[in-house]
Order: structure tokens, then C-alpha cells, then sequence
């Protein structure tokens, strides 16, 4: 691609490098300039202007983008995404379902490391996705890239991108009550579980409350209906041993690991009854704000394995943004003068 100064006379056909104006008339950047451009250029004294030619072996920036786009979805529907209209060099790639967003590290970067010319930017791996939210974008830098780089920027790139659907369809919700313990709580954390299931397109099932107590929540547990049974008790969990862990036990089912290296959630908790995931909730669950038990949850959804080898994984980027009730530690102010 030839890109600089030309005299106007020479420009016809060249791409506008820069938005400019002819008298009343407001050229952009990116247009192909025609006769009728040239003879306004002219009338506004214009004698020369910047311009971009594609050479024989060049896709225009829309062209690429969506060479590229096409390549990372190549079945949109069975995707989960959707490909936008190319516009200025960049094709936005877009949810249609609700669950995680799996992609290839290895082909992400290799088209990244292909040229500078050619970017794709994403959300992280497995982050969360709904209907219509962006998920990656591709962005030609230069209004031409040679077909060469395009062809080896896809190459090995076919379905990089999808969205893993959400498998389980259906929760149900078990609070424990300690006593003085207000009504208020109880609704704001079950109106915060409720809020993270409708975002996955999961249905509460049931919610039931019982006693902070290890027999009557083990009886809460053993009937409740749903594919992923959740807990969010009164008192934090503080033991493998406590009521929340120990219920589980008692109800015939498997504790699989009490903590997590994320904060806040550090003291969830997660099992099995059967073939059903069980999450005990810290009390950090009737928040909306991010925290780990999103994480968990979202995983166990769309029928990913939570071993401990990935909770373990967890921890790196898993001290999450604190807010005003958890402030950053501050440094003492120095009695020095």
C-alpha cells in the first residue's frame, strides 16, 4: 500500500487519509475520492492532499476485517456470536447466548504477532457473556493490508471464538436463619442469587429457608429439587466442619474443597450431592458486586469441571476490585517532619 501526499490531480481513486472540508462539503477520512471530490477539492484551493492507494495484492480495511472475523466464527449460530457490519476497519463480534467465552490463546496471539497491521482484541477467557454484549472486535490499523498477512493471520484461526451455552437450566436455594437475624437480609441475598441465575438464563426452582442448624439444613438439602443446589447461610462458613460443610455430609453427599484463593469469597464452599454441583455461598453472595462465587457458579452453568486443580487457578487475578466496606490498606502517616 502506497500512503502519503500526492498532488490533487494524482488522487483520484486514493483513499482520504484525513477528513477534510471543501467548502461546505465535509470529506472523511476512509472515502474513495472521486472526479466530483477532485473538482470540490479544487474549488477550495486544495493543491494537494494525503492519500492511501491499495497495491494489486491489498484487501481494503473492511475487506480484511472481515477475512479475519469470518475465519475466528465460521459458523456464527452454532457459535453463540454474531459478526457486525465492517465499518472503518473493524468487525465487532457479538454474543447471542448467554454463558462464557471459550477462545484459542495460541490463535489470538497469533494473529496479534502476524503484523501490526492486524488487531483482535477480546474479553478474557471463560468471562461471562449475554445477548448482544461485545465479546471481541477485530480492527484493521491501516486502510489496506497485503492479502499475504490476512491468509497467515487465519491460518490455523478457524473457530477460535464461541460461546459456551449454558447447561444447566434449572437452581434451587437454601437460606439458613441465626437467630435476631432480620428478614431483610434473608430477601437482599436471595434477591442477589436470583439476579446472578436470570443473568445465565437459569430458573430458581425453589427457595426454601431453614435453621442455622446441621440436621435441618441436611434435610433442606437432601429434598432440594434443581441441577445446582446453592447455600447461603446466616454465619459465615469458618471450618470444613461447620453446619454448612457438615450438612452436606450428613445429607449423603461430598464436600470437595471448603475456601477459595479469591477475595472476596474466600470462605465458599463446593460439593456434590449425586451428580449435582452443591456451592455454599459466603456472605459476600448478597452482594451484586463481582466476587468469586461468580466465577464458581458460572463454571458449574455451563457444565465446565471444577477441580481443585482450576479453583486453585483462581487465585491468579483473583484479588478483586475492593469497594468502600473493604479499602485498600493505607500507609501510616509518617510522624517525621
Amino acid at each position: 500500500m502506497e500512503f502519503g501526499p500526492v498532488p490533487l490531480d494524482d488522487a483520484k481513486g486514493g483513499i482520504l487519509a484525513h477528513s477534510i472540508r471543501a467548502g461546505d462539503k465535509l470529506l472523511k477520512k476512509g472515502r474513495v475520492l472521486t472526479a466530483g471530490d477532485i473538482a470540490a477539492l479544487h474549488e477550495a484551493g486544495v493543491k494537494s492532499i494525503t492519500i492511501a492507494r491499495l497495491a494489486p495484492d491489498d484487501l481494503d480495511e473492511n475487506s480484511a476485517a472481515t477475512a479475519i472475523a469470518s475465519a475466528l466464527v465460521p459458523a456464527p449460530d452454532a457459535a453463540g456470536l454474531r459478526l457486525g457490519p465492517a465499518s472503518t476497519g473493524r468487525v465487532n463480534i457479538i454474543a447471542t447466548r448467554p454463558g462464557l467465552l471459550r477462545l484459542n490463546r495460541a490463535a489470538v496471539t497469533r494473529i496479534n504477532a502476524t503484523s501490526p497491521e492486524i488487531t483482535l482484541a477480546t474479553l478474557p477467557p471463560l468471562a461471562r457473556v449475554a445477548p448482544d454484549m461485545l465479546a471481541a472486535t477485530v480492527k484493521i490499523i491501516t486502510y489496506g493490508v497485503a492479502r499475504g498477512l490476512v491468509e497467515r493471520a487465519t491460518k490455523g484461526s478457524r473457530g477460535a471464538l464461541s460461546v459456551l451455552p449454558v447447561m444447566r437450566q434449572t437452581a434451587s436455594l437454601i437460606l439458613t436463619r441465626i437467630p435476631g437475624m432480620e428478614d431483610r437480609l434473608l430477601e437482599k441475598g436471595r434477591a442477589a442469587v436470583r439476579a446472578r441465575l436470570d443473568a445465565l438464563g437459569i430458573a430458581l426452582e425453589s427457595t426454601q429457608t431453614t435453621a442455622h442448624d446441621t440436621r435441618a439444613l441436611a434435610t433442606a438439602i437432601r429434598h432440594a429439587p434443581g441441577e445446582i443446589i446453592l447455600i447461603l447461610t446466616g454465619s459465615a462458613t469458618s471450618d470444613a466442619h461447620d453446619v454448612g460443610p457438615a450438612a452436606l455430609i450428613a445429607a449423603g453427599g461430598r464436600l470437595q474443597r471448603f475456601g477459595l484463593p479469591v477475595d472476596p469469597c474466600n470462605l465458599l464452599f463446593i460439593g456434590t450431592l449425586g451428580a449435582r454441583p452443591v456451592v455454599g455461598l459466603p456472605g459476600c453472595a448478597r452482594s451484586l458486586a463481582l466476587n468469586g462465587a461468580d466465577w464458581v457458579l458460572e463454571r458449574i452453568a455451563c457444565g465446565l469441571e471444577c477441580s481443585n486443580e482450576t479453583l486453585a487457578q483462581m487465585g491468579i487475578g483473583g484479588l478483586l476490585k475492593e469497594g468502600r466496606a473493604r479499602p485498600h490498606p493505607r500507609r501510616r502517616k509518617s510522624t517525621q517532619p
